[in-house]
């Protein structure tokens, strides 16, 4: 079985920020894995993809299906041209997809961008369907990559992830929990659209306003409620508790931005602390560029936490880094789904595997 993988991960987020590509290496030695992001890049979808992803939820059967393959073919070229354009030598690709569904508790969950048009298009092995093997054994499909935070990041107490949905991960006696905190990017990313701005750069509206007390105990309400059962969160989540929320225009935009950047920061503190009295804490995401919501989680945090926000590279790249990770992982016949994680009856090595000549290897 080999020891070194040269691995292309593609994920798409909540927030449709656009599609990230990383190529990455991976080695796996007596010490353990260890990884290097040598290429990596953002794609940002072309208005027209913006539509077709944020409406599939929208779309019939046979529609939701044309989708799926359009989508599949449209990630091949833009990894192959990423390929070609850095003449890299790639051994599979690992994509996440695009979350249309996510409703473990119904028994299902579904990630577009088909993997055999993905294959085709791109000339190259895929590992995709990450989520489906997990849930149908019990679990929430979902969050994934803790366990790349298991095997690529273990000297952190806590690896905190602020992309559309703030998730953390964290080791308890030798074994990795997670689950998805709150809204996050989303929240944020919606309120900006009222000015017709994708995000709210470095949280500076946020920072122009001013708490709303009322708001701000309704979405402590909505969250004490997850708190209990720690599901994982999606599309349907946010549009059932909290857009009605944020949609009160009798409340000042800045004011609302501010109160659901509070919001998040609390419960992500809380989060945090419940678990670790000290932490050690690895933040990635679009949420680490965001100033004002990393100086509320500081100021909230205090002596408890202690903040670790990596290069660039990292950031933005890690969800992407991890989730080739988890291709590796399955092409071993490894696990890279734990049922301490989702809930799950069984850890479980998932993903589809397409195109492969030997496998596994």
């Amino acid at each position: 079985m080999k020891s070194k993988y040269r691995v292309i991960g593609l994920m798409s987020g909540t927030s449709l920020d656009g599609l990230d590509i990383a190529y990455c290496v991976f080695q796996k030695s007596r010490s353990g894995w260890r990884y290097a992001i040598d290429q990596s890049v953002t794609m940002k979808y072309p208005a027209g993809w913006v539509f077709k992803l944020s409406h599939a939820h929208t779309l019939g059967g046979a529609d939701l299906m044309a989708l799926d393959a359009a989508y599949g073919s449209y990630l091949g070229k833009l990894t192959r041209d990423f390929i070609d354009r850095h003449h890299l030598k790639v051994d599979f690709i690992a994509s996440h997809g695009h979350t249309v569904f996510h409703q473990p508790a119904k028994g299902f969950t579904t990630q577009i961008g088909n993997g055999y048009a993905l294959y085709a298009a791109s000339g190259h092995p895929v590992v995709c369907d990450f989520r489906k093997e997990d849930v149908a054994f019990g679990g929430e499909g979902a969050p994934l990559v803790p366990a790349g935070d298991k095997f690529l990041f273990y000297e952190y107490d806590v690896c905190l992830n602020l992309g559309g949905i703030a998730n953390l991960s964290v080791d308890v006696k030798g074994k990795r929990y997670a689950f998805d905190i709150c809204f996050c990017n989303m929240g944020l990313n919606y309120l900006s659209a009222e000015v017709s701005r994708t995000f709210d750069r470095n949280g500076a509206m946020a920072s122009a306003g001013s708490v709303h007390s009322g708001l701000l105990k309704a979405l402590n309400k909505v969250y004490a409620k997850f708190r209990s059962q720690r599901p994982s969160l999606g599309r349907e989540g946010f549009e059932k508790h909290i857009e009605g929320l944020l949609g009160d225009k009798k409340i000042p935009l800045e004011d609302r931005l501010c109160t659901f950047t509070e919001s998040a920061a609390m419960q992500i503190c809380e989060a945090i602390t419940s678990r670790r009295k000290s932490a050690k804490v690895l933040c990635t995401g679009g949420g680490a560029f965001n100033g004002f919501l990393i100086t509320r989680l500081l100021d909230l945090g205090g002596d408890d936490i202690t903040l670790i926000i990596p290069d660039e590279v990292v950031i933005k790249f890690k969800e992407a880094m991890v989730f080739g990770f988890l291709g590796v992982l399955r092409v071993r016949n490894e696990i890279n789904c734990l049922k301490t994680v989702t809930n799950a009856s069984r850890h479980t090595s998932s993903g589809t595997v397409i195109g492969f000549r030997q496998w596994p290897f």
